[in-house]
């Protein structure tokens, strides 16, 4: 069966658009912790992320949208116009530790964490949770339903997870040297192993 000309046009310009269309976005959602806090600039997980996309040839762009001392209600109000802007096709979410550390409300954090997994599935994007866990002097029982809000948002929401984002640097037995100073952000040293931790889970979320 042959093809007119008109459909063989259309389909030259369909071929050309799509490899002139912009790649998926990654938007990133975090606090200190993907903001680079402490780092010199381009050594943070999230860049060498990108790198890494650039070094399997994974068409992708990354962008970052976080910001130091965030909590999930910043990211929560923050969230509608960065998914408007940017159309992301996976949402990364980076967000809760401020949450513990400020003492606020387990309820809230998970209220938070799925409402902006849901509107980011509403909008088309796929979503990555990372989940966090605090240190044992917080108690057991409280670790427990602190890492338990980040399992249980995900199952809900049918989100992605990568249970502990800091593993392999947060629960070292001296954990102190991959982290800075302050003891609570993770040094350069610990990015590649964060980056480690995510790809995986976010190349499973990527067109192939």
């Amino acid at each position: 069966m042959g093809f007119s000309g008109t459909t063989l046009a259309q389909s030259a310009a369909q071929a050309a658009s799509s490899k002139t269309a912009s790649p998926p976005v990654v938007l990133v959602v975090g606090d200190s912790l993907s903001a680079e806090y402490g780092l010199k600039r381009g050594t943070g997980w999230v860049t060498l992320l990108e790198q890494r996309l650039g070094k399997e040839k994974v068409r992708a762009q990354i962008v970052n949208a976080s910001i130091s001392g965030d909590t999930t209600s910043g990211g929560r109000s923050r969230l509608p116009a960065l998914l408007k802007q940017h159309q992301p096709a996976v949402v990364v979410i980076e967000l809760g530790g401020n949450d513990a550390l400020r003492g606020l409300p387990l309820g809230m954090t998970r209220d938070n964490l799925g409402h902006m997994a849901r509107i980011s599935r509403e909008a088309g994007a796929r979503v990555l949770l990372l989940g966090m866990e605090m240190p044992p002097n917080y108690g057991a029982k409280y670790g427990q339903e602190f890492r338990e809000v980040f399992s249980g948002v995900a199952h809900t929401e049918k989100a992605a997870l990568v249970p502990f984002f800091l593993k392999g640097v947060g629960d070292l037995k001296d954990p102190t040297q991959l982290f800075q100073a302050d003891r609570i952000h993770p040094n350069e040293a610990a990015q590649p192993i964060m980056r480690d931790n995510v790809w995986p889970a976010l190349r499973k979320l990527l067109p192939r």
